[in-house]
């Protein structure tokens, strides 16, 4: 028998390819009778080819990362290359209070806080009660009978433990946690080895800086979302000894559902040890006190994420060489927080700055990174990055698209103007508010902008869009500073003067609200000055210029710089003092080039509704119909 060339693989093709086999074969002829002992026959056959092929694809998809779908087989096959997922994360929050010890008659020195739950979220957060706990001991003294616990860094979750004894004439032991929803930063094993203590083990993720007493263990996520706990085998690392006890403590957590409790009830264990007996306190606690609010609270690692990152860790070698390598280790290995990240080097700078590799990270949770947790990002990048290159983190920089739009609708298809000017601000928030913008390197598509707004609802007819981008300069106040900021794009000239706009600010020794203006030098078109500038009367935008050749622009390269100026005064944002400034870019499709963060700015965009006269058949003709500028308005400010 030839064997058949199934082209496809659907029920019906897989029929009649066999229908069509048996057509050559003169001893069957009633193959084509649906109501024959044949015709069932070929349903089996056909049905049986269906399912091996579909099982058969199956299998095959799930054998390649790439094409794999269940989390487990992503899991096995990213293990194969050394990745290991990031587990969820507990909700991390701070809190103080003391403890008034007067009323206990045995007078202890000191007071400590057992591991374990510590707090719990007041009253009903989200419908939900969070459990927060600690991971050890926590022991202060008393003075004047007071004991005080300042600054207690609390996790959300319950505090579990297990425990396993080793029997190493079991070759197939395994140390599975029981439980799913694991931190894995937020483990502690202990092993207690023959005469001797109880010892801690430290987790290790790579081979480096060990020998055969290294007391580490290794960790690998399994199924259903658990994890398997690895130890030495006495080459790299101390191997374990039949008859040791391993016992781990861990914490469970919800992830992402336990961010921003801010008020919390004591639910903890009080103890203090007199005359070799440990006693129980009850009583003298204060209320708590909410340092920081829950937050870095994060879901387990997805199949896409793991998708994206397993096989580019697996290329970076464990080494920072490339700007590829610190955006892979730097999210994946050193800070998962990470919203996202950009890294170019110094040499890309103007002047180059050689040996330098700077880095822009956009946090979760928030605008900046603090100060201690850039330090820590430094440590942490020693271990992979290459000698003499130094690392900088730069503060997130935010680059604003404003746009005002003019968009026409037809009043005989619409409820009214309210209605359709809601569908459009609904439709534009979320395309604000999605991955294609905010980060680095995104693009605001004009083009795609404008069909957003055309397809919000049927009564729109056209729109006029026009685009400004801004940057926020952060000022110090009452200090001689110049200033440099990066647009990132290259401005529209639309004339010899005013193609910035600035808000309000004031400098020492003149007491009245200056302006920047620009000037385009005469000879390079690419070049201009910036100039300062009074507006006696806003209403009729005229200007009297204070002082010029207080910095310099660049057109081509979207850049402004500011001479030394002693800045007293100037917008108040978030408590920082900044200098909003505004241009056109010279090319409406906006880009967020290298530390620039890309961000449309909703509430600094305008959107208008206007009768569309011709479509609605107030006027046929057009004859009474102007259109509005498809230009950016001439303000010499921004207010």
């Amino acid at each position: 028998m030839p064997l058949l060339n199934f082209t496809n693989l659907d029920f019906d093709q897989i029929k009649t390819s066999l229908i069509d086999y048996l057509k050559s074969n003169s001893n069957f002829t009633d193959y084509d009778f649906e109501g024959s002992n044949l015709s069932s026959i070929i349903d089996v056959l056909a049905y049986n080819t269906y399912i091996t092929s579909y099982n058969a694809n199956m299998v095959s998809n799930e054998v390649f990362i790439d094409s794999a779908t269940l989390r487990e087989n992503v899991v096995a096959l990213a293990r194969n290359i050394g990745y290991v997922p990031k587990s969820r994360k507990a909700a991390e929050a701070n809190i103080s209070f003391f403890v008034d010890t007067s009323t206990e008659q045995l007078k202890p020195t000191s007071l400590v806080l057992k591991k374990g739950p510590v707090a719990s979220s007041s009253g009903s957060f989200g419908n939900s009660s969070f459990v927060f706990s600690i991971l050890s001991d926590r022991t202060v003294p008393i003075f004047d009978n007071i004991a005080t616990f300042n600054n207690v860094p609390i996790y959300e979750g319950n505090l579990l433990s297990t425990s396993f004894t080793v029997n190493s004439r079991n070759p197939n032991q395994r140390f599975i946690l029981p439980n799913s929803g694991i931190d894995t930063k937020l483990i502690n094993v202990f092993v207690l080895e023959r005469g001797s203590t109880r010892v801690k083990y430290n987790l290790k993720e790579d081979l480096f800086d060990l020998d055969s007493e290294s007391r580490i263990y290794f960790i690998q996520e399994i199924e259903d979302e658990r994890y398997e706990l690895l130890f030495p085998d006495g080459i790299f690392g101390r191997k374990l000894e039949d008859g040791n006890i391993v016992e781990v403590e861990y914490i469970a957590s919800n992830g992402d559902s336990g961010n921003g409790v801010n008020q919390f009830l004591f639910s903890g264990r009080l103890t203090f040890t007199k005359n070799g007996t440990e006693t129980n306190l009850t009583s003298g606690i204060s209320l708590l006190t909410t340092n920081s609010a829950s937050s870095g609270g994060d879901v387990i690692e997805s199949v896409e994420s793991i998708k994206k990152y397993a096989p580019r860790v697996y290329s970076t070698y464990n080494r920072a060489l490339t700007v590829n390598d610190y955006e892979v280790l730097i999210p994946s290995r050193i800070y998962p927080e990470t919203e996202s990240i950009t890294v170019f080097g110094g040499e890309d700078l103007t002047p180059p700055q050689y040996g330098k590799v700077f880095i822009s990270i956009k946090p979760r949770n928030g605008d900046f990174i603090p100060n201690l947790v850039k330090e820590n990002i430094k440590n942490d990048l020693k271990k992979y990055a290459v000698a003499g290159i130094v690392p900088d983190i730069l503060d997130l920089k935010y680059l604003y698209v404003e746009v005002d739009s003019k968009i026409n609708y037809n009043t005989n298809s619409a409820p009214s103007s309210a209605y359709v000017s809601s569908v459009v601000n609904t439709n534009v928030k979320d395309y604000a508010e999605s991955s294609e913008l905010n980060r680095y390197g995104a693009k605001f598509k004009y083009s795609k902008f404008l069909n957003i707004i055309d397809r919000s609802d049927a009564s729109v007819t056209s729109n006029i869009t026009t685009v400004q981008m801004r940057r926020d300069l952060r000022v110090v106040l009452n200090a001689f500073t110049e200033y440099k900021i990066d647009f990132g794009n290259e401005f529209h000239i639309k004339k010899d003067m005013f193609n910035i706009k600035s808000t309000g600010f004031r400098i020492d020794r003149l007491n009245q609200t200056l302006y920047l203006g620009d000037r385009v030098d005469g000879v390079n078109k690419e070049k201009g000055s910036i100039f300062l500038f009074i507006v006696p009367n806003t209403s009729s935008k005229s200007h009297t210029i204070i002082k010029e050749n207080v910095g310099s622009i660049d057109y081509k390269n979207g850049r402004i710089t500011l001479n030394p100026i002693n800045i007293v005064s100037a917008k108040n944002k978030d408590g920082q003092a900044i200098i909003e400034i505004s241009a056109i870019p010279n090319s409406n499709d906006v880009i967020g080039k290298r530390d620039l963060y890309l961000q449309l700015d909703i509430s600094k965009s305008n959107f208008e509704m206007i009768e569309d006269q011709i479509s609605s058949g107030l006027d046929f003709s057009a004859s009474n119909y102007t259109s509005p500028s498809s230009y950016s308005n001439g303000n010499l400010i921004r207010l």
